[in-house]
């Protein structure tokens, strides 16, 4: 795969928060030290415990960030898409890496080196601010997932997780019924639930015409419905 042109790693990048407010010429000099890496479906981008040398942002493709457990389980932290960046904790610390990323789709990645990127913080402590806040963001993130795994019953976090995952909870108009594709297993290890319980709760919402299982996904046809299960306790 050829690399995607300079116009179109800049929009990548200015698309996220961390560098939107940067001139052109600023732009440049990231894009310079960037280099693209190519990853096919189902493949390690890197490990838990790794080197955390780099920053990343997503070009095309999905990225899946989890926690593996001894038992070979896993818990799905993020599902990252085009224009979003991950690793950015290995910017700040340069510690170890301290989830597990997989490529889900064949990916293009940007990748940023820590040793190039420190030099651009110390003259844009703009950027530094925001990376901060994207960190804070993270956290914020991973507690109310510790949280749902906590106070939520089954139905609720699965709703929760379908809105989300399907976009639904964004503010905008819709003109066809919202599509996840994600696999029961993998939509299990989101909400840290068996692909039986998940493949269970779904027929049963199937049967409601909540939703339609076809050929893989999951088509969500009553949102306010599942917000109303989704906001349950």
């Amino acid at each position: 795969m050829s690399p995607p042109p300079a116009a179109l790693r800049a929009r990548i990048l200015r698309n996220h928060e961390l560098f939107r407010e940067l001139s052109a010429d600023e732009l440049d000099q990231l894009i310079a030290v960037a280099r693209v890496e190519d990853f096919r479906a189902k493949t390690p981008i890197f490990h838990k415990g790794a080197a955390g040398e780099s920053m990343m942002a997503v070009v095309t493709g999905e990225v899946k960030i989890s926690a593996p457990a001894a038992d070979g389980r896993e818990i799905v932290l993020a599902m990252m898409g085009e224009g979003e960046v991950f690793g950015e904790i290995a910017l700040l610390d340069g510690c170890d890496r301290t989830a597990d990323a997989t490529a889900v789709t064949n990916c293009v990645l940007l990748v940023v080196h820590r040793r190039d990127f420190l030099p651009f913080l110390n003259t844009h402590p703009q950027v530094a601010i925001r990376l901060l806040r994207v960190v804070c963001q993270r956290l914020r993130r991973t507690t109310e997932q510790v949280e749902d795994l906590l106070f939520l019953n089954l139905p609720s976090r699965l709703a929760k997780k379908l809105l989300s995952l399907s976009g639904a909870n964004e503010d905008r108009v819709r003109d066809r019924a919202p599509i996840i594709r994600q696999s029961q297993r993998e939509i299990g290890n989101l909400v840290g639930l068996s692909r039986e319980s998940i493949n269970k709760q779904l027929s049963r919402w199937q049967k409601e015409s909540l939703l339609t299982l076809r050929d893989g996904m999951i088509v969500l046809n009553d949102l306010d419905s599942l917000r109303e299960i989704a906001e349950e306790v």
